[in-house]
């Protein structure tokens, strides 16, 4: 159950300072690494960690390359976290902890869904009539894929996620709410990862849309109509209201809310628990949230927010009295 340093940069790349023949255990943190476990160092603050680290092979930037050659054995590369990134993938490998391909004896498959032969349906698992699994993509246990719906290749879906449920569609009359029936699908392109517990609603008539590369985490709503472009990722939390269009490579910080029927921007980045109430048509960096405080302090904040618009508006007032100058 090891691997040695040799053969992960013979499989990784990596320029090796040390010992081929260190038999690496396992991958851990730098503060808690013992002499047969592999680190890594990405935040260039954590670099003092170098001198006290007790990791058998540390995976560093050029940067660092000296000072962790001094310290012992090393892997330069010019992106660690990349580098660590593929690592995990190839310690899983060669740890047998790849999904089997096939559907699980306890999972419920429905006539007319079609799964590809080399994809994995876990234990509890749904496919509704009609939807599509694609090639090498896998579903954990108890997920959910609902009638019509599409994913595609190497997508990883987490437990318990439910992809076309139906929308939060309704119609008020007399005091009720009378229900719009759900017509559309959940349309899932390649290597899309969803995390545990996370909701994608299917569309009122056309499909909701997520595009290839998206990243979702855990316990993320996504409402019906919606539209993620490629390679977007959202954290944890995260709740996108029906009808929003969200372009491609942006990223939403955990507990961040985007309203329904807006348009966000390519390369959009929207901070922890911000909600956007507006369209955002340029790239960049948003917050939109109230700091918080003190809760006696929070409360005069929040009632004098009240007034702001009146005392605006006696402004206006007062400098209409001004001389005008010329």
């Amino acid at each position: 159950m090891s691997l040695h340093t040799g053969a992960i940069v013979e499989a990784l790349g990596g320029e090796l300072f040390g010992d081929p023949e260190l038999a690496i255990t396992r991958l851990a943190p730098l503060e808690s690494a013992q002499e047969s476990e592999l680190s890594y160092l990405v935040n260039p603050k954590l670099a003092p960690l170098l001198a006290s680290t007790r990791a058998g092979c540390v995976v560093v930037a050029p940067a660092q390359a000296d000072e962790a050659k001094r310290r012992g054995d090393c892997i330069v590369t010019p992106d660690p976290h990349l580098y660590f990134a593929r690592l995990t993938q190839l310690w899983k490998r060669a740890h047998g902890r790849v999904p089997v391909p096939g559907v699980h004896p306890s999972a419920v498959v429905e006539e007319g869904a079609w799964i590809d032969p080399s994809a994995s349906v876990g234990p509890q698992c749904f496919v509704g009539r009609g939807a599509r699994i694609g090639a090498n993509t896998v579903l954990t246990v108890r997920v959910t894929v609902a009638e019509d719906c599409v994913i595609g290749a190497r997508c990883f879906i987490q437990s318990g996620a439910v992809i076309g449920g139906d929308g939060f569609g309704l119609a008020p009359h007399d005091g009720a709410w009378i229900k719009i029936e759900q017509l559309g699908a959940v349309r899932i392109g390649d290597d899309v990862e969803i995390g545990a517990n996370t909701c994608i609603d299917r569309g009122a008539l056309d499909d909701t849309v997520i595009e290839d590369g998206v990243k979702l985490d855990n316990l993320i709503q996504i409402g019906h109509n919606t539209h993620i472009g490629k390679h977007t990722a959202m954290a944890g939390c995260v709740g996108v209201a029906g009808s929003a269009r969200i372009g491609a490579h942006c990223t939403v910080g955990g507990a961040g809310m985007i309203l329904g029927h807006l348009t966000i921007a390519d390369h959009v980045h929207i901070s922890s628990a911000s909600i956007v109430t507006r369209s955002i048509l340029k790239p960049g960096h948003y917050t939109g949230f109230f700091p918080i405080d003190e809760n006696s302090t929070w409360e005069k904040n929040a009632a004098t927010l009240k007034h702001i618009h009146g005392l605006r508006e006696r402004l206006k007032r007062l400098e209409a009295l001004l001389p005008k100058s010329r």
